[in-house]
């Protein structure tokens, strides 16, 4: 868990700050605010989510069954495999120097 007055704290030792925010108690309510935002809108991801079965089952006259086995926690750890195979096929590509990732722009010349 982050805590927003520790990590504003922790900020202020550093000599850090958000533009625009003052350090100390201002930075620990905007880091607040902010983490309060993302919190609703994943909780909501996660209803729909979770609500996506039901709705599809109706929707589409399918049996209820069939629609949870392909809806909600199945459909989150595909996306979750997904992002990970990505992200290791990445890095690999990285690993190797592959050229395509190390061109800049469309002139086809080595950083």
């Amino acid at each position: 868990m982050i805590q927003p007055t520790e990590m504003a704290k922790n900020l202020k030792e550093y000599g850090s700050f958000i533009p625009g925010i003052r350090p100390g108690r201002r930075t620990s309510e905007y880091l607040e605010g902010i983490m309060i935002r993302i919190t609703l809108a994943g909780a909501a991801f996660l209803a729909f989510i979770a609500l996506l079965p039901q709705v599809a089952s109706q929707a589409l006259g399918v049996d209820a069954i069939f629609t949870m086995f392909l809806g909600g926690t199945s459909l989150l750890i595909v996306v979750g495999v997904a992002l990970d195979l990505v992200d290791k096929i990445n890095s690999h590509l990285l690993m190797r120097d592959y050229e395509g990732f190390m061109r800049r722009g469309r002139g086809g010349t080595k950083k």
